[in-house]
């Protein structure tokens, strides 16, 4: 049986397809499933999730509580597409046996020490409805074709020796799977693993999980998932929801809260976790002459050799040594030969999704300095605006309050002069009288 697990993941190592690197980290977690993409070459990702489980004994030897640390380790190789990967689970255990004297114990060591590997074996092609320029309906209507999954094999390693004896299912066991995935939108995805594990040993299992996940904003995620795993002697399920955070391109925050039920019994699975990976992935260059053409080089022909003519060829260039990537002089040749000869080789970056992001933010930074120049603009002009306003109604008051002022000095003054003829008046009336009286 390892004789035949290691011939089809070494079959699985030379097979063709797809690019798979992404700009922002791919994490797993905080599912229990696994997506079909590797991370790709010159990437290093670590996902941890620390754990505690907590459900009822049931009248058996029973597992009930777990508290611990799973780390799960990735990386790519020699291609894109391809993937090995370390999962494993530092946890205290606490067991249980109910009968008519209850007792327990607890013992810490490894849950799980599988080492293992993936490969894309089929990637659907999906329509650009973005073309679509003759039907609103047709740009808009759904692509039926995205119910096709993308598929990927995987096969691994569970090491028993190094768990603990309750976790330990025979020593060396292998682990086969197929890992799929439907990307429904740019936002919608659903994961569907199918495993069989544990193949030869004790309680071989076999086991299911559904994972829908869902991104709110370039940062946010959230997911919904459903696990079921069976054995001769019993079988497991759990349903769960969480959420993950983008903290950059490289570093992503998740937690998850579940429900667990094996048999008579129910319990809570809570995590919390962080992803991080290591980014050395260098992009492929593609040299074009002066018409556009690509410039092949001396590249080793292997096209007319058998399996393991390639297989041999693959293993020589992980040693190979390197070129050098500074500037190679040519003392032979003058000055004007070598610019004759660099005349017509041009040497062209691949655009990438990274390209596109830093002009998309270059745009949005310009159009947001310009908003905002012009809010300022705008509200400095109000300010003027309103300041001339408050000066002119100041203005137009103290004319107002100079004008009244006026008016009553007036009034004062008219009727100072008519108590002023009044008074005349009763003194000449009175000398009249005076005179009158007298004569």
């Amino acid at each position: 049986m390892i004789k035949k697990f290691f011939s089809v993941v070494l079959l699985l190592l030379f097979s063709t397809t797809w690019a798979q690197y992404t700009e922002l980290i791919n994490s797993n977690k905080p599912g229990f499933s696994e997506s079909p993409y590797s991370v790709g070459t010159g990437i290093y990702q670590f996902e941890s999730s620390f754990f505690h489980r907590n459900a009822s004994a049931i009248p058996t030897f029973s597992n009930p509580r777990a508290t611990g640390l799973e780390l799960h380790y990735r990386m790519g190789l020699l291609d894109e597409f391809l993937e090995l990967s370390l999962t494993t689970a530092l946890q205290q255990n606490e067991f249980a046996f109910l009968n008519v004297f209850e007792s327990s114990r607890s013992e810490f060591g490894f849950g799980k020490f599988t080492l293992g590997a993936k490969y894309l074996v089929y990637k659907p092609k999906y329509k650009d409805k973005s073309k679509e320029i003759r039907s609103w309906k047709e740009r808009h209507s759904f692509d039926w074709s995205r119910w096709i999954p993308h598929v990927a094999v995987y096969g691994g390693i569970n090491f028993g020796s190094f768990l603990s004896d309750y976790h330990a299912r025979g020593g060396i066991t292998p682990k086969l799977g197929v890992l799929l995935q439907n990307e429904f939108s740019h936002k919608l995805n659903v994961i569907t693993n199918i495993h069989y594990n544990y193949i030869g040993g004790y309680l071989p299992e076999f086991s299911y999980v559904v994972t829908g996940t869902y991104n709110f904003t370039d940062k946010w995620s959230g997911f919904v998932e459903q696990q079921s795993l069976f054995n001769k002697q019993e079988s497991q399920s759990n349903f769960g929801f969480g959420a993950a955070y983008l903290f950059n391109r490289d570093l992503q925050i998740n937690s998850s809260l579940r429900a667990t039920f094996q048999e008579n019994s129910t319990g809570l699975y809570t995590s919390i976790g962080v992803s991080y990976r290591i980014n050395n992935h260098v992009d492929k260059f593609v040299e074009l002459d002066e018409f556009g053409n690509k410039i092949e080089g001396d590249e080793l022909q292997t096209y007319n050799k058998g399996f393991f003519g390639r297989v041999i060829d693959k293993i020589k260039n992980l040693f190979k040594k390197k070129d050098k990537t500074g500037p190679q002089l040519e003392t032979d040749k003058t000055e004007e030969e070598l610019e004759k000869q660099d005349e017509g080789r041009v040497r062209v970056r691949q655009k990438s999704v990274l390209d596109d992001i830093a002009k998309k933010d270059e745009k949005a930074k310009k159009k947001t300095t310009k908003e905002k120049e012009k809010a300022a603009k705008k509200k400095k002009k109000d300010e003027e605006k309103a300041k001339k306003k408050l000066e002119k109604e100041k203005e137009k008051e103290e004319k107002r309050k100079k004008k009244e002022q006026e008016k009553l000095e007036k009034e004062i003054k008219k009727l100072e002069e008519e108590l002023k003829k009044e008074e005349e008046k009763e003194k000449k009336e009175e000398k009249e009288k005076e005179e009158k009286d007298n004569g």
